[in-house]
């Protein structure tokens, strides 16, 4: 019989059978279910073949009804290799121990590159690396995404005008673009001040130059406020009856100062009378699990916390074997507790919300250094649940800006 398909996978042996016509034993094998294969007659009273591991003890049932003589004379097949290993503990231990060493060490950080930037911000962004955790020596798995370090390292260094991060195996490289501040060119030389926008002088303090306008004066964009050029009349020369007029030579200087007026912004908002939020209250529980696929095997976290509302959150890190990653995973499960707010607003309390919604966004677009002085609602309406104000704000600024004078006209 030919070779059995699959027996090295499960085991099989050769048997050594003695006595008379011992061909006979290995037909009645046969003739019960048993495979045998290979066999043959080594002498007039003996005759190997090869059976399945499994059919062993259906052998031994067969062989107590006849008076045959069986020895195992070979052994081949995973099952025996396995057991053969087994035997060999230290081995086993310095196996496995071995490959725990390998999974430990692919997947801790070994190595951290920065590139790009000069000194003082590479250690301001190791410094800050260090603080999210990413260090030699640091797990991989308990590490946050390249994106979201790329965007913590954005926020948290205002120096930097890019970054990027990449993780390679056990490194992480880290390339950044320095901010380069341009402060707005000044105007060298001679200049006046013009109004940046239009409103009405309220206060005035000029250090160098002509004013050109005095306080409670309406101004429009464009018109000059401290003039640069400090003698704009003409000279009169009288010799004898004849008389002549000469413009006189311009003495001209960089216009300085600081003029403060009352402009105004005209803003529309919309508040909800009524309005749902998710709120986050700060207890959150922490789980661990390995992953095979869609299968999840909990590690570390058991239970689920007595929370009305959970938000959760899940983290995948593949564990690496070398360079390779493997189909395995340690999925990191943040429960956080939530509640649900309803909040319902009468008429007055959505206009005073929205009237500081509005001052919150016009100081952000005109700086801290204007002021606020008074708001008042043109108009007010109230459609789909929703309060609608046109507001008039007025504030305080400066409105000057540099122009440089042209000495060629």
């Amino acid at each position: 019989m030919k070779h059995v398909q699959g027996s090295y996978l499960t085991g099989y042996v050769t048997i050594l059978v003695k006595g008379n016509r011992p061909e006979l034993f290995f037909q009645d094998c046969s003739n019960q279910g048993v495979q045998v294969w290979n066999v043959q007659k080594v002498s007039p009273e003996q005759c190997k073949g090869n059976v399945l591991l499994r059919d062993i003890k259906r052998i031994k049932k067969i062989k107590r009804k006849r008076n045959y003589k069986i020895s195992f004379i070979n052994k081949k097949g995973y099952p025996f290799i396995i057991k053969r290993i087994f035997r060999k503990r230290e081995i086993v231990a310095a196996t496995i121990i071995s490959i725990l060493l390998i999974l430990f060490l692919s997947n801790i950080l070994w190595k951290v590159e920065i590139a790009g930037v000069p000194k003082d911000i590479e250690e301001k962004i190791d410094k800050q690396l260090k603080s999210y955790g990413i260090h030699p020596g640091a797990w991989l798995f308990t590490l946050d995404k390249p994106g979201v370090i790329q965007q913590k390292l954005a926020e948290d260094i205002p120096e930097l005008l890019w970054v990027g991060v990449n993780k390679k195996g056990t490194t992480f490289y880290l390339e950044g673009v320095e901010k380069i501040v341009v402060n707005e060119e000044e105007v060298v030389g001679p200049r006046h001040l013009v109004a940046t926008k239009k409103g009405v002088i309220k206060d005035m303090y000029v250090s160098k130059g002509l004013p050109k306008v005095a306080v409670n004066d309406y101004v429009e964009p464009g018109d000059i406020l401290v003039s640069g050029v400090l003698n704009e009349t003409e000279d009169t020369t009288t010799e004898g009856k004849d008389s002549k007029k000469k413009k006189a030579k311009p003495i001209v200087v960089a216009a300085e100062g600081e003029i403060i007026a009352n402009t105004w912004y005209e803003i529309s908002v919309t508040v909800p009378l009524e309005a749902n939020y998710e709120h986050l209250t700060g207890n959150h529980e922490k789980k661990y699990y390995v992953g095979f696929g869609d299968f999840q095997l909990p590690i570390w976290g058991f239970g689920s916390p007595d929370y009305e509302h959970i938000h959760r959150e899940n983290i995948d890190n593949n564990i690496k074997f070398f360079k390779w990653e493997l189909p395995v995973k340690i999925i990191e499960t943040t429960l956080s507790e939530k509640t649900y707010q309803e909040l319902e607003r009468t008429k007055e309390e959505a206009i005073q919300t929205g009237i500081k919604q509005a001052k919150q966004e016009l100081q952000l677009q005109i700086g801290p250094e204007a002021t606020i002085v008074s708001e008042k609602v043109l108009q007010q309406s109230t459609e789909n649940g929703k309060v609608k104000l046109d507001l008039y704000i007025n504030v305080e600024e400066d409105i000057v800006k540099a122009q440089p004078i042209n000495q060629g006209d």
